[in-house]
């Protein structure tokens, strides 16, 4: 599943040391919501304690993972080592700083979070440097690159326009440009970094999963560049303030989207493998909803309900999307790691588990069933505007998200 012994393999503390710190955040983030979710529900979204939730959930655990996956990932799909290990591990331990600190200070002292935000910027670019010394070695540099690389400057101005917002708040430097800071911060943020990502991985991971042979790769092309396009006009509709430029920009994201998942289609249908793994099947369901989701973003910011929506629809498309393709490949990832850790060299020694008993897999389908419908209903909650029903679907999904959690951190036990 996971080539190893290629001479590039990373020690495997390095990706389970963010994996692990991200699980914890995974919760923190849904109690916190689960607390104060009620002003959700009134439409408020900009308020410190659902910033704070919001951060700790895409910087402490959608953030916190992706690096950790691509400690691991990166060597085995570009088949070169990572650059220096040691710098990883203090990385790690300044990024977790970091967004604890951030994380805390945007919910109690939001206008003193500058300190903890830098802290946090010093943690990101560390990674990036990380990742620019280890792609600069890739003999090949390939669309995989192309799609790695430019989510990576993503995750940079990103995290850039995410200090300069809070240095704004407190000085009013570039106040007039705030919305357009505001709204590139989230756009870069959520479909740059993470979604890009997410596709160049997915084409090596998907092939992968499913034992894939002899499937065109053209598409890929076509999907980086109407994407890419995509964002740039969306942004510079933000700061231009033209509507024709937005929708624009909107089309050419759900474009790319839809023709990424019709790429994705045609390479699950050349699979050698006839019966997908459940987790495997969760995260190829999160493209389409994905993919729904951007056509919904699309069709509402054609009618007069876009301010209402947008919001709804953001987080639908962060859970959904993001934290369902994650949680979908780390059920693969995380038992494979752990046991080739554990076990491979035992192998013939003595009684080792198989690969399917290090995870329960009787666990995913309803507890990710019952993810996906609690989102749903959080969803129509906020839609509705009703306090109730989003307290129930809140309390549903911590409880599945603590369920998910647990199981990830179950594996380390066999």
């Amino acid at each position: 599943m996971l080539p190893q012994n290629l001479g590039t393999e990373t020690n495997i503390k390095l990706p389970f040391s963010f994996i692990l710190f991200s699980l914890i955040a995974l919760v923190a983030s849904q109690i916190l919501l689960l607390a104060n979710g009620h002003m959700m529900t009134d439409g408020t979204f900009r308020i410190p304690e659902i910033w704070s939730a919001a951060h700790l959930l895409i910087l402490g655990w959608a953030l916190m993972v992706a690096m950790g996956a691509m400690y691991q990932l990166v060597p085995v799909a570009f088949l070169t080592k990572i650059w220096n290990e040691k710098f990883g591990f203090v990385q790690f331990f300044i990024t977790a700083a970091g967004i604890t600190s951030f994380s805390a200070m945007l919910y109690f002292a939001p206008q003193n979070a500058v300190i903890p935000g830098v802290i946090t910027l010093i943690g990101i670019f560390m990674f990036l440097f990380q990742m620019l010394m280890t792609l600069r070695t890739q003999a090949n540099p390939n669309i995989l690159t192309a799609f790695v690389g430019t989510a990576l400057v993503c995750l940079f101005l990103t995290i850039f326009l995410g200090i300069t917002m809070i240095y704004s708040m407190k000085t009013g430097f570039l106040g007039e440009h705030y919305q357009a800071i505001f709204k590139s911060h989230l756009l870069l943020g959520l479909t740059g970094w993470f979604t890009l990502l997410i596709f160049g991985f997915s084409y090596k991971m998907v092939p992968m999963f499913s034992l894939a042979h002899g499937f065109p790769m053209v598409q890929s092309r076509y999907v980086y560049g109407i994407y890419v396009s995509g964002l740039v006009l969306t942004i510079i509709s933000f700061y231009s303030d033209s509507s024709i430029l937005l929708k624009n920009g909107f089309f050419l994201l759900f474009a790319g989207f839809s023709i990424f998942s019709w790429h994705i289609r045609i390479i699950v249908k050349k699979r050698l493998k006839k019966k997908l793994d459940k987790p495997f099947s969760f995260a190829l369901s999160a493209i389409g909803l994905g993919n729904v989701i951007h056509a919904a973003a699309f069709m509402v910011l054609l009618s007069s309900k876009f301010a209402s929506l947008i919001g709804p629809l953001l987080y639908c498309y962060i859970l959904l999307w993001i934290v369902l393709s994650i949680v979908g490949y780390l059920y693969k990832i995380v038992p494979f790691l752990w046991w080739t850790y554990k076990y491979s060299k035992e192998i013939g020694k003595a009684k080792v588990p198989s690969l399917k008993e290090m995870m329960n897999e009787k666990l995913i389908v309803p507890v990710l069933s019952v993810f996906i419908g609690s989102v749903l209903v959080v969803f129509l909650a906020l839609v509705l505007k009703t306090t109730i029903l989003f307290n129930l679907g809140q309390f549903v999904l911590s409880v599945a998200m603590l369920i998910i959690a647990s199981s990830i951190f179950s594996v380390l036990k066999k």
